[in-house]
């Protein structure tokens, strides 16, 4: 149980780490432009197909097409929130620096969405699907 917290522990520090990164990327004096935020859309509809697949498929076959499904559409909205930043400094709506700052908070951020996956979605007495 003692590791269970643990890892909630560290895995809320690693989101507030990211989310510091995106909030710099926006408010910094020199970046000044808050359209990187739109990236917020992206990290709440990254975990959806996965939770649809895991309620729908069934955990006898190696291979499903439904979560292969939701494999799919979880890698399109994790590469649209990378391509964001970079269509927005390549058509110098926010800055290189601000790109940069939102990149390192999407790796951050995406590495810890798939650590709660990881850790809390084994369907053991400390999963996610009991809260």
């Amino acid at each position: 149980m003692m590791a269970g917290i643990k890892a909630l522990v560290a895995l809320s520090f690693s989101g507030a780490l990211g989310l510091t990164f995106l909030l710099l990327g926006c408010a910094l004096e020199h970046f000044g432009v808050y359209w990187p935020m739109f990236v917020l859309v992206f990290y709440i509809l990254s975990p959806i197909p996965n939770l649809i697949a895991r309620r729908h498929a069934d955990d006898t076959e190696s291979s499903n097409a439904c979560r292969e499904l939701a494999y799919f559409l979880t890698t399109g909205i994790v590469v649209s929130a990378y391509g964001l930043p970079v269509v927005l400094a390549r058509k110098s709506v926010i800055q290189w620096g601000a790109c940069g700052l939102v990149m390192a908070g999407n790796c951050v951020l995406f590495l810890t969405i798939l650590g709660f996956f990881l850790i809390f979605g084994g369907g053991d007495d400390f999963s996610w699907e009991q809260w």
